[in-house]
């Protein structure tokens, strides 16, 4: 196998496409719902779909592009902090070179503090690390370039990533872009004064989003959501004043801004925290296994090609590079502050020594976690709201003592600076949590780590080159919850970003000292007893598990989000349980699971990259006449349609959402030749 091609330029021209499809992808994904996916597995069957027709393709080549492609994808986690400096208003679009700096230089840090875990973590331990183990196993498969089958398996992988993809597309351009269909409905209805609602949602990329994340994750999005829907907006609307006139959606939707969203924050605070205290050994072990690493200076041609990781020096020289970077980086974004020179250089120093050291810590939680549970299960979103907790507390006593916080200029501004610090913490943990994962399918299949990280390394850049363009371009569309670019857009389009929103409601409160405590302590003492019943049915042995992070997401999105995620969920299970029935192969089941995932890859990427150019439409045609939805037939549906129009529209979308939901089940399961459905 030493012979085989392995880091090629065709594949690094190919892993660049696939990560600017799949970049894009997860980052209207993630401002959407937030929820970003991994690439892992799509980028996989596409690589071996496309270089079968070059000669001399290998295992090794298709590696390296998943690699490449994986590391882009999961950098779009970034998002979950960055749109947060537009919320406070510091920023009114997203700088290029300040926003590829900081995803670059965090990122490339990320795979760097991740290299020396390799043999404890990805060798040496017994950590399941399922991404990576999945992505190996369908490498595998498509090894032998010669057999008729595997050429076969892989066309069909690629047909179902089209077929979900070709669909969703579809719907999403009637849906957001000819506004023929409706995206989802809602019954409202008061008893007393208590405020209640029957929502369903019909995002083909939120119902794919939950059959991916599997069951377990999605009944606890479900009892989050019922915690926050059937019990917290009832009691907190029964005890509001509000006209007996005025729209129950618009009261419910004003406790949920003001109040709910705090207890959601306190679960997910609490849930994060205990994640990490769970993981303290684990940490201290890799951490040892670091420093000792960094320690020894191993020549290439004495060991093994299959453990050849860049060498310490090589390491040490990017990551002295990296952090000249961010000290650049930090520099410019407080350069126009006004400050002088001895605080802007103490801000400067604190800053980047804080995200240096503090990633360092970081990156060996999150391959650990990566390795435990996946990348997308992965708690990343609870690793943001704790460094910005940190690093808010840490800037409010440096502001505090060079009186930065005497003036509202000041405090707005050590705002930004806290919020830019966690986005480089957030850039090294989310390369972290993915790291580890393509180095598990490398060992696995054989591939030369040291090759592999450089794929890692050209990934991140790759990816952070997209991710401000593609940013500016869905916030001048769609705009941002609390933060629009033009004033009457359409509040329906208004992409959540529900990690930025929390993260920067967290820095606002901290230096403004205006955080909701009671809501947050009644979100902690709820994911408290989360744990404990976690823990419980932990002890005994049940199969069944409450994650407590989920449940937290559950109470902080809105339902018309949850619904389709729960569906998806649901769709995984019935899914396996007639694959068990049908054949009790596990290979065979293994190959629904496949088949299962690829088409909810598709359905994702169709639905998210129409909203990616749907918005470079918006965008132009808002520049010339102020049109936030050019290609919408509301004129034509109201003229045939009259005042049933909404009634139609949301028929025809609940018709289309459950027509697709059978076909999915039907093609997912067809990977078993006699399926009984």
């Amino acid at each position: 196998m030493h012979n085989l091609r392995e880091l090629t330029l065709r594949g690094m021209i190919l892993g660049a496409f696939i990560t600017v499809i799949f970049t894009a992808s997860n980052i209207y994904l993630g401002l959407k719902v937030g929820l970003t996916i991994s690439s892992a597995i799509p980028a996989a069957v596409i690589s071996m779909a496309v270089l079968r027709f070059f000669p001399g393709s290998s295992i090794l080549e298709n590696n390296m592009v998943q690699t490449q492609a994986s590391a882009a994808g999961t950098l779009s986690s970034m998002i979950f902090i960055l749109p947060a400096l537009l919320m406070v208003g510091y920023w009114q679009s997203f700088p290029f070179w300040l926003t590829f700096a900081i995803c670059a230089s965090g990122g490339m840090l990320g795979v760097l503090f991740t290299i020396p875990l390799r043999q404890v973590m990805v060798v040496q331990s017994d950590l399941p690390f399922p991404e990576g183990v999945a992505a190996a196993e369908i490498l595998k498969a498509g090894s032998d370039v010669d057999n008729h089958q595997v050429a076969k398996a892989d066309n069909e992988g690629l047909k179902d990533i089209i077929f979900g993809g070709t669909i969703a597309a579809g719907v999403s351009l009637l849906t957001n872009g000819f506004k023929v269909i409706a995206d989802g409905t809602a019954y409202w209805f008061s008893y007393g004064k208590s405020i209640f609602q029957i929502p369903l949602g019909f995002s083909l990329a939120l119902l794919s989003a939950g059959y991916l994340v599997g069951i377990m994750s999605g009944i606890a999005i479900l009892i989050g959501n019922i915690i926050s829907w059937c019990f917290a907006i009832p009691i907190l609307s029964s005890l509001t004043d509000y006209p007996t006139d005025a729209s129950l959606m618009n009261v419910a939707m004003d406790l949920w801004s003001k109040d709910l969203r705090f207890i959601g924050a306190g679960t997910i605070s609490i849930a994060a925290i205990w994640t990490l205290l769970t993981l303290i050994k684990p940490v201290y072990q890799g951490l040892k296994s670091s420093l000792t690493s960094l320690k020894s200076e191993k020549h290439h041609q004495k060991i093994e090609r299959t453990e050849q990781d860049l060498s310490p020096k090589t390491i040490l020289i990017i990551m002295a590079s990296m952090l000249v970077i961010l000290f650049f980086t930090f520099y410019s974004f407080i350069a126009d502050s006004g400050l002088s020179a001895g605080i802007a250089w103490t801000l400067v120093i604190s800053s980047v020594l804080f995200a240096f050291f503090m990633g360092f810590l970081i990156a060996a939680a999150c391959g650990y976690m990566a390795g435990l549970v996946g990348s997308s299960a992965s708690p990343i979103s609870g690793i943001s709201i704790i460094a910005i907790t940190v690093i808010a507390l840490l800037f409010l006593g440096l502001g505090e003592i060079n009186g930065m916080l005497n003036t509202v200029e000041g405090s707005h501004f050590i705002t930004a600076l806290a919020l830019f610090t966690t986005s480089a913490v957030l850039a090294v943990a989310t390369i972290s949590n993915d790291n580890l994962q393509d180095l598990k399918t490398g060992y696995l299949v054989k591939a030369t780590p040291w090759r592999q990280q450089i794929a890692l390394l050209i990934g991140v850049v790759i990816g952070a080159i997209v991710i401000a363009p593609v940013l500016d371009i869905l916030y001048h569309a769609y705009g941002f919850s609390g933060a629009t670019p033009r004033a009457n857009m359409d509040p329906k389009q208004i992409l959540a970003a529900p990690q930025a929103t929390l993260v920067a409601t967290i820095a606002k409160g901290i230096f403004t000292d205006q955080m909701e405590w009671t809501m947050i302590l009644i979100g902690i003492a709820i994911g408290a007893v989360i744990i404990v019943i976690d823990l419980c049915l932990g002890l005994t042995k049940s199969k069944f598990r409450l994650p407590a992070l989920a449940v937290g997401m559950g109470i902080y999105l809105p339902p018309l989000i949850i619904t389709p995620i729960f569906i998806g969920a649901l769709i995984s299970w019935f899914v396996r349980r007639q694959a068990n029935k049908i054949s009790h192969n596990p290979q065979h089941e293994r190959k629904v699971e496949q088949k299962g995932a690829l088409i909810a890859s598709g359905l994702i990427v169709g639905e998210t990259l129409v909203g990616v150019i749907l918005a470079i439409v918006i965008v132009i045609s808002s520049s010339s006449d102020n049109d936030s939805s050019p290609l919408a037939l509301t004129h034509f549906m109201q003229a045939i349609f009259g005042n049933h129009t909404s009634v139609v529209e949301q028929f025809l979308g609940l018709t289309i959402f459950i027509v697709i939901c059978i076909a999915f089940i039907r093609r997912a399961l067809s990977a078993i030749k006699n399926r009984v459905i």
